[in-house]
């Protein structure tokens, strides 16, 4: 791990690591023609969801049907039943096994199909094998034998295809509300009893939409989620990611600490585009973690401050790991309304990283980039202000109130139009004079504003005029097949999380469980009340000590069931058991739903389950472990502004109610004036040394600062004054020192 690890690493083994710690491109070796066919199918399945997002989507159990089949084909093919270095490599055919697929895939493959598809070919009756099977308004509440045999293969199906994604751990979960749901009546607990559910009605709920498998989730994975991992990974490739990184290099690189900052920087930007934090890790990192390393940054430091900037990706707008239009249909509230809350909670987490990094660059004396080494703003936007017109299409349709499915086309289509059209191939212009012709149909029936169509066939326009290299169909192809790679786990996620909201809707669960919180928070805020009474109310009530401990014990719960899934499932996951517990606290609905999804979102960088962690660490050639406790301690913004948010909804924004100008300016600065000393207390630095007590006093003093509170403010500020007068006079005893030198 000496001069070998401060390589920078060649293409195929940025690829190698990426493929090793993201479960969704670790697939079998299928051979040649069976990979052939499964590269068609996917790019076949990427067009369909393109067409249905620019044409209108099918009803909902026929679309919902077809993303499932197409998720049985290729899960199944590409994820062996157990992932092992011998099952991923290809071995002979035989009877058995074509294409490295055993047998019992290609059955539980077809069976998955016949399941996910039987809904639409018995909607409105069917004859099966001289069985008549009722229209399915009929069969609601009393399914058929038929019903309860394709239901039950497609719930195991679907808790498969999860776990061979994502791992056991969904599946344990989701198996345990399962037998919850079955067996309530068993549970010891009064207040988790229940009557219990038959398999019959279990199935008849798992089954039938729009509750369980055939719920909002998959609907909203399938018609939004997965449009927005095409497009992440399609503009990504055309070039939107390095114009990300360049720019981030001439805002951030000038400055002490420079190859720390731009990957800060640089992963935000990705993250505004990304729903993989180790897509994020590996694309920013290749070029920043080697460069941290050179600049004197320790190896476990470098791959924590990529892997935690790449992880503020997911909550970072628009996009948000695609959780933020989960968010809109959960809350019934336009998607805008999302974004708009997002931004300076996500700005808090930035400002906690960056902090680190600042200060850590002038402990260690580290410098920033050398002028000659930056590239140069003209030269930047010259060669590379195209690419940004996909990411403007899809944010300006968006936000003047258009479907998100609707803004993911326009966006996908000035991708393939920016990067792979060009007038000097004519045969390539078939695409931009689609596009214009979608686009004038649109506007000639209303679809679009006069304003929206000229925009956008403006820009398609200005698409076509820039003189860089076009890249091969072929590439664009490639493009979409690593889409859907990385769609199939949320697709999964979606299908199987499903159940999960299907038993809460039956059982009512996650209301028992919300209270069980609240009530054990109560029991422990009245022992400890005793030992902290003597304090004044502003400071601390027993009533707002069992609030702030039943917020820690939801953060907690949010923190390990997150561990190893992707944000979309995550996000489901929480939001549909620990969110109801907050409700009952009074917080507001917007204020639940942000709270789950950052303390989910940690958990891709809380050891030992941080898979981005460990992709950085693979690029630093440092110690996974120690490298995913540096970046978790990097997370200290993510970790501390939920906990503002909730208890000062006017960091949001969007709730009337609660905001000001003046409750919001006082919240969100010192906040981040809060979270920058903490950062200050973690780096040992300010603007010289800061040990023993005047570290411990500047903690405090960001702590308080953190909490939103008019009088914690005053105490914050009372606490940090005498931490800056040490810090200004030892400064200048350093700076003597130098000049005496």
């Amino acid at each position: 791990m000496s001069a070998d690890a401060d390589r920078t690493l060649t293409a195929d083994e940025l690829a190698a690591i990426e493929k090793k710690y993201d479960s969704a491109l670790n697939t079998r070796d299928n051979g040649p023609l069976l990979s052939r066919a499964l590269y068609a199918v996917s790019i076949a399945f990427a067009l369909y969801h393109l067409y249905t997002a620019g044409f209108g989507t099918p009803v909902d159990y026929l679309h919902m049907g077809i993303h499932l089949s197409g998720l049985f084909i290729l899960i199944f093919a590409g994820f062996p039943l157990f992932r092992t270095a011998y099952s991923l490599v290809r071995k002979p055919d035989q009877w058995w096994r074509f294409g490295n697929v055993p047998l019992y895939d290609w059955v539980f493959m077809a069976l998955g199909i016949a399941a996910a598809m039987f809904l639409t070919l018995s909607w409105r009756g069917l004859d099966l094998f001289g069985i008549r099977i009722p229209e399915q308004a009929l069969r609601q509440g009393d399914p058929t034998t038929p019903d309860i045999v394709l239901g039950t293969a497609l719930v195991i199906l679907s808790l498969e295809i999860a776990r061979r994604t994502l791992g056991p751990v969904l599946p344990i979960i989701i198996s345990v509300f399962i037998a919850y749901s079955l067996f309530g009546q068993s549970i010891p607990l009064d207040i988790l009893r229940h009557p219990g559910v038959d398999w019959r009605q279990f199935i008849n709920n798992m089954y039938f939409p729009s509750e369980g498998i055939f719920g909002v989730t998959l609907w909203v994975v399938s018609t939004v989620v997965f449009h927005f991992v095409l497009f992440g990974v399609v503009a990504q490739r055309m070039g939107l990611g390095q114009f990300f990184v360049d720019n981030a290099m001439m805002a951030a690189g000038r400055f002490t600490g420079g190859p720390a900052k731009v990957s800060v920087v640089s992963s935000a930007f990705f993250g505004t585009i990304s729903g993989s934090s180790i897509a994020n890790t590996v694309s920013t990192g290749s070029l920043t973690i080697p460069n941290m390393k050179k600049m004197g940054y320790p190896g476990h430091f470098a791959g924590g401050v990529e892997a935690a900037s790449s992880a503020g990706g997911q909550i970072t707008p628009p996009i948000m790991g695609a959780a933020s239009f989960l968010m809109a249909e959960f809350l019934e509230v336009p998607y805008t309304t999302i974004v708009v809350a997002a931004i300076v909670p996500a700005l808090m987490h930035y400002v906690g990283v960056m902090s680190i990094v600042h200060f850590t660059a002038l402990k260690l004396g580290l410098p920033s980039y050398r002028k000659d080494e930056l590239p140069k703003f003209l030269r930047v936007w010259r060669d590379g202000w195209h690419t940004i017109i996909p990411l403007i299409a899809l944010l300006f349709v968006l936000f003047n109130g258009y479907t998100p499915n609707m803004a993911a086309f326009c966006g996908l289509l000035l991708c393939v139009i920016v990067g792979f059209c060009s007038l000097r191939k004519p045969l390539t212009l078939i695409v931009p004079a689609f596009f214009a012709w979608f686009i004038m149909s649109k506007a000639a029936d209303g679809g679009f504003s006069p304003v929206m169509a000229g925009f956008l066939l403006g820009l398609t326009a200005l698409a076509l005029l820039h003189q860089r290299e076009r890249e091969p169909f072929n590439a664009l192809f490639d493009s979409l097949h690593v889409g859907v790679q990385y769609a199939l786990a949320v697709g999964a996620a979606a299908a199987a999380v499903g159940i999960v909201i299907g038993v809460i809707n039956t059982t009512g669960v996650a209301f028992r469980v919300g209270f069980m919180v609240t009530n054990g928070a109560a029991q422990m805020a009245e022992v400890m009340y005793g030992a902290v009474g003597w304090m004044p109310d502003w400071i601390m009530t027993q009533e707002s000590l069992q609030r702030f401990l039943s917020l820690v014990l939801v953060a907690m719960a949010c923190i390990l069931m997150g561990a190893g899934l992707p944000t979309t499932a995550l996000y489901i996951m929480l939001v549909s058991v620990a969110q109801p517990a907050l409700a009952q606290l009074g917080i507001p609905a917007l204020a639940t739903h942000m709270f789950v999804l950052y303390y989910g979102v940690i958990s891709e960088i809380t050891p030992p389950v941080c898979a981005s962690a460990y992709a950085a660490a693979g690029i630093a050639g440092s110690n996974p472990f120690r490298t995913g406790v540096t970046a978790f301690s990097l997370g200290v913004g993510k970790l501390l502004v939920p906990m503002v948010f909730v208890y000062a909804p006017t960091m949001l924004i969007v709730l009337d109610e609660y905001f000001t100008v003046m409750s919001f300016l006082q919240v969100s600065i010192t906040c981040a004036f809060g979270v920058a000393m903490i950062g200050a207390a973690y780096s040992s630095y300010f603007t010289a040394p800061l040990k023993g007590l005047w570290r411990l006093l500047m903690g405090i003093a960001g702590i308080l600062l953190v909490a939103p509170n008019w009088q914690t403010d005053i105490a914050g500020m009372l606490a940090a004054v005498p931490v800056i007068l040490s810090q200004i006079a030892a400064r200048r005893a350093l700076m003597d020192q130098v000049v005496a030198k």
